[in-house]
């Protein structure tokens, strides 16, 4: 059922049969390591490329995923998958391997989010009775595609951000009985902040980010206070500050305590990564880890989980273009 603006409420709200997440070197070594399925010192993956790394890590937490759930993977019946790739390469060779159905989603840094809005929405409409939501990233792939050659050593400003060696894939089921469940869904809208320097991606999408909480605040007619959490995606440090500095200007400020962003969570301020976490993978793992097990085991009973994504190019970059956001968001609910 829509409501408001650009909000459903799912009538039969599919729930999170199984989630699971893999990291690479450094995300293995912050605050959440423990949270994590898999923690792999090798960031190829056994593979001979960054990229080919990348789509293996990634088939391999899908497949966790199915097999946690007790899906095989000729059941099925879709996979909702993105990456930051050209063409989003990691989710095609993946797919390939896994032989299953894909819809191919690019929302960079908010295609996992963007994949639970839609997949639910299917799921509670009665067209599919599972589906996998799944986004991956890598340092090294996105590092050289979309800024410098890593073998240039180029050194990197403050506001800069540490794409995250990650991947999280939630297996969503239809069905009745108590757990995790997507509950409602917020479809994002652009916002171009006028943001023109690629390693300032938390300017850039904070205010996408606030458009889409206060979208689906006002839909639905809940405050922040009716939430655990409010968890964004990757707008670290800096984009986290920015975020509450344009709700006290709008004169509706959230609590501190309620926003949590994955990509100011995933690493220590010490581990060199400067404004903290970005990427696919980062909002994607640290929701199918930290969050979702803190869920399971009750200690969180209702989040707001917003991810948030810079839809720029290298193109867009090198013809000075400025960078449009977009934020999409979920209602994770126990019940």
């Amino acid at each position: 059922m829509r409501i408001g603006s650009r909000t459903f409420v799912y009538e039969h709200p599919p729930r999170i049969a199984a989630h699971a997440s893999i990291v690479g070197p450094k995300e293995s070594k912050g605050p959440l390591a423990a949270y994590f399925d898999e923690s792999s010192q090798d960031d190829l993956f056994g593979q001979k490329t960054w990229e080919m790394g990348e789509s293996e890590m990634l088939r391999r937490c899908a497949a966790r995923a199915m097999e946690m759930g007790g899906l095989a993977p000729e059941e099925a019946q879709a996979l909702f998958c993105g990456d930051l790739n050209d063409q989003i390469i990691a989710t095609g060779f993946a797919a390939r391997a896994l032989s299953v159905p894909l819809v191919g989603l690019y929302g960079a840094c908010s295609t996992f989010v963007e994949g639970l809005v839609l997949a639910a929405a299917l799921i509670s409409g009665g067209q599919l009775q599972n589906a996998l939501c799944a986004a991956s990233s890598h340092f090294c792939t996105a590092e050289r595609q979309f800024r410098f050659p890593l073998e240039m050593g180029t050194q990197r400003p403050p506001s800069a951000q540490w794409t995250a060696t990650a991947a999280g894939c939630a297996l969503l089921m239809a069905g009745d009985g108590t757990g995790l469940r997507v509950t409602a869904g917020t479809l994002g809208r652009i916002v171009d902040y006028k943001i023109k320097d690629a390693n300032h991606m938390g300017a850039a999408m904070a205010p996408a980010v606030e458009s889409t909480i206060c979208a689906h605040l006002d839909d639905t007619g809940a405050a922040a206070d009716d939430f655990d959490l409010i968890a964004t995606g990757d707008l670290g440090w800096i984009g986290r500050e920015i975020l509450l500095q344009l709700f006290r200007e709008r004169g509706r400020p959230l609590p501190p305590e309620k926003l949590v962003d994955c990509g100011a969570s995933l690493f220590y301020q010490e581990q060199d990564t400067h404004a903290g976490g970005s990427g696919c993978g980062c909002v994607a793992s640290v929701s199918c880890g930290w969050l979702m097990k803190r869920m399971e085991r009750g200690e969180l009973g209702k989040v707001l989980l917003v991810g948030s994504g810079a839809m720029l190019s290298p193109t867009s970059t090198m013809q000075s273009e400025s960078i449009p956001g977009i934020a999409y968001a979920v209602r994770l609910e126990v019940k």
